[in-house]
């Protein structure tokens, strides 16, 4: 069986969980602790010298990082990952996305603010105004986006969904509102009507 390094709470974590899921794979969780330094252990680092999560653990001792990398290895030769070659590099393209212009944003505010220990928010406070503006900015460019397309990459749910679902529908807790992006919430309702949808709170 696959085991999944993880966080319950990360937004990276769930997206591999929600796909898991979806595709009927079965996995193993393996919960690392907010703030416990566990990833930046040496017996961590020997398996990701990057010392993050998620990380995927193969039965032969193989090691996967990056949550879109797994998302695109878990998905390839079913109907989540495109069969067009058009449309599989769309899927990309916003995966990348995902990871330089939402992610470092609206997950980074979301963390600070709900998350982060008091010193930890503290110094970092006068960031939040930048973080605010740079994810507004990057909701908006999904906004324009979904105001014409019902998904991201294709005619159907894809992992490029996933992807950006997963910080997405959790960025209420970076105090971002939502409601000032009607396409973008009804795209959100669509991901959380799709068979096999798991809340980002459940353990598996």
């Amino acid at each position: 069986m696959l085991t999944l390094h993880q966080m319950q709470m990360s937004g990276n974590c769930y997206k591999v969980r929600l796909l898991a899921r979806q595709l009927g794979i079965p996995l193993a969780l393996k919960e690392y602790p907010l703030m416990a330094g566990e990833t930046r252990k040496p017996d961590f680092l020997a398996r990701n010298p990057n010392g993050r999560v998620p990380l995927l653990e193969f039965g032969d001792g193989r090691f996967l990082p990056e949550s879109n990398a797994i998302l695109w290895y878990l998905s390839e030769g079913t109907p989540l990952q495109p069969a067009d070659r058009w449309d599989r590099a769309q899927a990309l393209s916003w995966m990348f996305f995902e990871q330089y212009s939402h992610e470092p944003y609206v997950a980074v505010r979301r963390f600070l603010l709900a998350y982060a220990p008091d010193e930890v928010r503290e110094a970092r406070r006068a960031q939040l105004p930048e973080l605010r503006a740079k994810g507004d900015a990057a909701l908006g460019v999904m906004e324009t986006h979904l105001s014409h397309k019902d998904w991201f990459a294709g005619a159907r749910y894809s992992i490029a969904d996933i992807a950006l679902y997963a910080y997405t529908h959790w960025a209420g807790e970076g105090g971002f509102d939502l409601s000032a992006f009607p396409a973008l919430s009804r795209w959100l309702a669509r991901v959380a009507a799709e068979s096999g949808h798991i809340p980002l709170s459940e353990r598996w």
